[in-house]
């Protein structure tokens, strides 16, 4: 049998820019991917703590060192610059593998800082 499982998650993030006039997904700054075990392209959750939309998409790196949250295109309605968002990446694994995974959690400050770490980065 599979699992779906939490394998990455990036906590109360802020909305740094909206980009209507995009292709789509939402721009992460690549450290903060790289701290959540998220990879570039990877289909993620994201959830608006502000405004309580949930939508589902795929993570682009930004540039590294900016702090980016930006959702683009069809996404930029899901937000505002300043909402707090939670994005989450799941992966299909044994239930073997499920019952052992402690995935990483990164939690955000209001400035896009990293402010706690938690679980196994791999």
């Amino acid at each position: 049998m599979q699992k779906l499982m939490l394998s990455g998650k990036i906590h109360f993030a802020r909305v740094t820019a909206c980009e209507l006039d995009y292709e789509g997904s939402l721009e992460i700054d690549p450290e903060y991917l790289a701290e959540a075990g998220i990879l570039p392209y990877e289909k993620i959750l994201v959830v608006n703590r502000t405004n309580g939309s949930r939508l589902e998409t795929y993570a682009i790196p930004g540039v590294p060192g900016e702090r980016a949250f930006c959702l683009n295109g069809p996404a930029a309605h899901h937000g505002k610059v300043g909402d707090v968002i939670t994005v989450m990446a799941f992966s299909l694994m044994s239930e073997e593998e499920a019952r052992e995974i402690d995935p990483p959690v990164i939690v955000l400050n209001e400035k896009n800082d990293i402010i706690m770490r938690k679980g196994v980065r791999k």
